[in-house]
């Protein structure tokens, strides 16, 4: 319905030399009308490292066109999950959106700045707590594969001895109890010496009541592990969950002190996920990182890690069969 209205003004525009036939022709109209042309170079998806005093800090952005001249887009930062930007404000090359705190500390909104440059775009993002930090982004790869992969040798990532294979933190608080991977309080993550790239991942793994924890693939994307009620209503943010992405169809979950399994598939950026026996996410695009992730490097090779920073959380098996494709 809306496509004939369309078609009919462009029609009535034409007829009193409102708009030009070119402009009538571009499928980026509202561009060509609104004088952004260059708007185009700015929409879709994007890699970006925040420069937070020093240390770098992975963040995600994608823009859309909404309608014919308006941008929205998605915001992922350093933590949390991602956000949407009801609008993008772009004029001459440079474009503006803020978004409202979301776990930040701060009461004021995020607010991001940035322009395009010839390799990517750049700019500033200042938090809610009103600091400033400088960041560049570059185009987020496509990550399609055009051969299906085939399956190398399985590798136990948990040898159920110690943590050999594993990078050691200060204050590490993960340790091994008659064969079962432990992290009994909140501390640090844990991260896989060995990186991969496409793999197929099972885990085996045990929470407490109201606990929160994840598995990351690639160092990038969380598989979300927390106690959330069987009966709750599907969320991306909830059980089995690519983090503030892609949702379940349904909470499969055992409940607390029970014994649980992900069977997680991940080939360029499609991931399946089967819950206890069941298939809960087929095949599906995640678009970006999710918050907590290692780094924005999204085309390269990147470890598993496991959150500990939430909460009770224990493993007893981690195996990881990694695609073999040349």
């Amino acid at each position: 319905m809306q496509k004939k209205f369309l078609v009919l003004g462009l029609g009535c525009m034409l007829a009193m030399g409102g708009v030009t036939p070119a402009v009538a022709a571009n499928t980026n109209t509202a561009f060509a009308v609104t004088g952004v042309k260059e708007a185009k170079d700015l929409i879709g998806r994007w890699d970006i490292t925040v420069n937070e005093d020093g240390k770098e800090a992975p963040s995600w952005l994608e823009v859309k066109l909404s309608g014919y001249r308006t941008l929205v887009g998605y915001f992922v930062g350093s933590s949390g999950s991602a956000r949407p930007v009801s609008k993008v404000e772009f004029d001459n090359g440079k474009f503006k959106f803020s978004i409202p705190p979301q776990w930040e500390n701060g009461k004021n909104d995020v607010v991001v700045e940035g322009e395009l440059t010839s390799t990517g775009i750049q700019g500033t993002l200042v938090t809610s707590e009103g600091k400033t930090y400088t960041w560049k982004g570059v185009k987020a790869p496509y990550l399609k594969r055009v051969v299906a992969p085939k399956w190398g040798k399985a590798i136990n990532l948990f040898n159920g001895k110690d943590l050999t294979g594993w990078k050691i933190a200060p204050k590490n608080q993960w340790e091994v109890k008659d064969g079962i991977l432990t992290s009994a309080k909140s501390g640090v993550n844990l991260v896989s010496e060995e990186k991969f790239t496409d793999f197929k991942l099972h885990v085996e793994f045990r929470y407490k009541k109201g606990s929160n924890s994840g598995v990351y693939l690639r160092g990038r994307y969380e598989v979300q592990i927390e106690d959330s009620p069987k009966d709750a209503h599907p969320s991306n943010v909830l059980y089995s969950g690519i983090y503030g992405f892609l949702t379940p169809s349904e909470i499969n979950s055992l409940g607390p002190d029970q014994w649980q399994s992900y069977d997680i598939t991940l080939v360029g950026r499609m991931v399946t996920v089967v819950v206890n026996g069941k298939t809960v996410i087929s095949n599906q695009e995640i678009p970006g990182i999710t918050g907590g992730a290692l780094d924005a490097n999204e085309g390269e090779p990147g470890p598993i890690y496991i959150q500990g920073d939430h909460g009770p959380i224990e493993f007893r098996k981690i195996v990881l069969t990694p695609a073999v494709n040349k």
